[in-house]
């Protein structure tokens, strides 16, 4: 259901626990589960085996796994695979050697975590089995994430009909709401010549340390900007090319539809990361602050409903809805729409059974001082 990578990864995992020993589960291949151990409790292992895209600037084939320097190189080595055969091969350590287990182990592996969650979704609707009383997944760094943020992705509209001396043609940018984009591409007609727009794209990408490209086709021109991906729980560490391209055309004497899509791009959403140009910014003192990512951009001037897609890391004491009035009142945007999943804050204490236990765990193994975390991304953990 969410395409042949993760079913193939899905099909390679329950088989490897078929060889071990195990009797394994396939869900539809929305998600497949395995279970270990005796015990009324039900401890459940939450992993993922799809992987978000894999992007641009690879030395090697993302997916062919090579090892260098002692370093494992593979799209989704760390986020989530390597971490969950690091998981796997832990509970086939204590199976083999035959260590008691008080409680059931339930090891479950879903195949669109970096999407929707579906998988999840269909996997508790369909399994049949008594839902897990606590769990943990293996999807975050240590000592512990204990706390994520509210995840929520928001949708701006605007118009497309724009005339004048510089049309904007088409604007687009983006791969994924989770995601900063690494390049970005606009279609425009100008007033100026080749060489004139050229002169000025260097001056700006020299100034903003950027690379660039602008051709003519025909009687337009094209113009593309490339920034530096980041996921979209740390969107300061990119460089999001469609901000950077709507500044760089936002110099132009654009108008209507087009200096109303551009304007909010440049000069609200550029290195927003924290939602103060749109009056959403929030913090709290246990979770943190909100952030930001405009990952998604869709633009044309044939088009009555272009979009901005923006997805938004909350922590407790703000929500969605809240969000949305605040984007309502942006000038020039004809309507706001919230995305059909929603992921509220979730956190649980530093004193819950499972936390201070697992807590105590790394403190005895590795000799450092345990402490509790909140991150922006989103894990099967909640």
């Amino acid at each position: 259901p969410f395409g042949p990578g993760p079913v193939k990864a899905l099909e390679h995992f329950l088989a490897m626990a078929e060889r071990d020993g195990y009797k394994t589960r396939n869900i539809d291949n929305y998600a497949g589960d395995f279970e270990f151990g005796e015990g009324d409790e039900v401890l459940g292992i939450f992993a993922h085996l799809d992987v978000v895209p894999a992007g641009s600037g690879w030395d090697t084939d993302p997916y062919e796994p090579v090892i260098k320097d002692g370093r494992l190189y593979a799209r989704g080595s760390s986020d989530d695979k390597g971490p969950t055969m690091a998981c796997y091969y832990a509970l086939k350590i204590i199976k083999d050697l035959g260590l008691p287990v008080s409680k059931r182990v339930r090891f479950i592996v879903g195949t669109d975590e970096e999407s929707g969650w579906g998988d999840m979704e269909y996997y508790f609707a369909h399994s049949g089995l008594k839902d897990p009383d606590f769990g943990f997944s293996p999807d975050a760094e240590f000592p512990i994430i204990n706390g994520e943020k509210g995840n929520i992705t928001e949708y701006l509209h605007f118009a497309g009909e724009n005339n004048g001396a510089f049309t904007l043609n088409t604007f687009e940018a983006g791969l994924r709401d989770n995601m900063v984009p690494e390049s970005a591409t606009a279609v425009f007609t100008a007033d100026s010549t080749l060489a004139e727009l050229q002169e000025k794209l260097a001056a700006f990408t020299a100034a903003e340390n950027l690379k660039a490209e602008l051709v003519q086709e025909g009687d337009a021109f094209r113009v593309t900007v490339i920034g530096k991906s980041a996921h979209g729980s740390t969107p300061e560490l990119g460089l999001n090319a469609a901000t950077y391209l709507a500044k760089f055309l936002d110099q132009f004497a654009f108008n209507g539809a087009a200096k109303v899509y551009l304007d909010t791009t440049a000069n609200v959403l550029h290195q927003d990361f924290a939602g103060e140009n749109l009056g959403v910014a929030y913090t709290d003192a246990k979770m943190g602050a909100l952030s930001m990512n405009a990952g998604i951009f869709k633009f044309d001037r044939n088009s009555d409903d272009n979009t901005i897609t923006l997805n938004f890391r909350y922590p407790q004491g703000t929500d969605a809805q809240t969000i949305k009035a605040e984007l309502e009142k942006l000038d020039g945007v004809t309507a706001v729409t919230l995305s059909e999943h929603e992921h509220t804050p979730h956190y649980v204490p530093a004193d819950d059974p499972l936390v201070s236990t697992l807590l105590s765990v790394y403190e005895k193994q590795t000799g450092l001082k345990g402490y509790e975390q909140v991150i922006g991304g989103g894990t099967f953990g909640r």
